[in-house]
């Protein structure tokens, strides 16, 4: 079942993902074409999941909303990573003040959900694919950060880094070449699930109009402008909440199987 999960999810997230690059090269139909004589047409074989209320081909702008998912999700994930997983080894290399101080800080930080830093940038710099990005992003960092700062603490009381402090190597020297490389295969599980929720919150922002802008289409958009048409057009409002729900499966299906196989502790004995 484990196994069956991993390649599911691994299917899920390279077909999403293969849409995306796809998208940046053919779509079926460009993407922003209006033609109100096809308004609301229903699937055919020339528009396999039919028209938008304003003529516009719905797969064509749901392979386009992959590829504002996948970029969104690519940056705020980048942004958790690289902080949070500075912050968290600095923490962990310096008990004391330092580590106190970071620890408040992404305590701190939790105290502000991405919804919050949404509207905030907002405010100061309007709505947007960038305001999405650095919302989803920052908030992310907290979590890296602790995670990041429990598994490194251990890592430092084991023998051979140890052993490399007695060596007379300093604490970022120990850091980069003994600590950081224990961490990856927790890193990139964690990246892989923080994917999925950084995937989530870009539909969700773009649905409240604060991510995502038009013309370009995202998700989260689609949903937005396709709620009044549930009765009328339901496909609509149905391909868009799918998609989501796929890309957020897959991704975490591919997490508990990476984590199955990168982490010694889940392996079967």
């Amino acid at each position: 079942m484990r196994r069956a999960g991993f390649l599911a999810g691994a299917v899920l997230t390279a077909a999403l993902l293969l849409a995306a690059l796809l998208s940046l090269v053919w779509t079926p139909w460009p993407p922003e074409q209006i033609d109100m004589a096809r308004r609301l047409a229903p699937p055919s074989p020339a528009h396999w999941l039919g028209c938008d209320q304003l003529g516009r081909d719905v797969l064509s702008r749901l392979m386009a909303g992959a590829r504002s998912a996948w970029l969104v999700g690519l940056v705020a994930v980048g942004i958790g990573l690289l902080a949070g997983t500075a912050l968290g080894l600095v923490a962990a290399a310096r008990p004391g003040p330092v580590e106190a101080l970071i620890l408040r800080a992404a305590d701190l930080g939790y105290a502000f959900p991405a919804l919050l830093l949404a509207i905030l940038l907002a405010a100061a710099l309007g709505p947007g694919m960038t305001v999405a990005m650095a919302a989803i992003g920052l908030h992310a960092v907290p979590s890296f950060a602790r995670l990041v700062n429990g598994s490194a603490k251990s890592w430092w009381a084991r023998d051979f880094v140890l052993a490399a402090r007695v060596a007379g190597q300093g604490r970022a020297s120990i850091t980069l070449r003994h600590v950081l490389p224990q961490l990856l295969p927790l890193l990139i599980v964690q990246g892989t699930t923080s994917f999925a929720l950084a995937i989530l919150a870009e539909a969700g922002l773009s649905y409240l109009g604060l991510g995502t802008q038009p013309p370009q289409a995202s998700w989260g958009r689609l949903l937005a402008e396709a709620q009044t048409l549930m009765f009328e057009a339901p496909q609509l409002a149905l391909a868009p909440g799918i998609a989501i729900t796929l890309a957020v499966l897959g991704l975490n299906l591919l997490g508990d199987g990476l984590r199955d196989r990168l982490d010694p502790k889940e392996q079967p004995r």
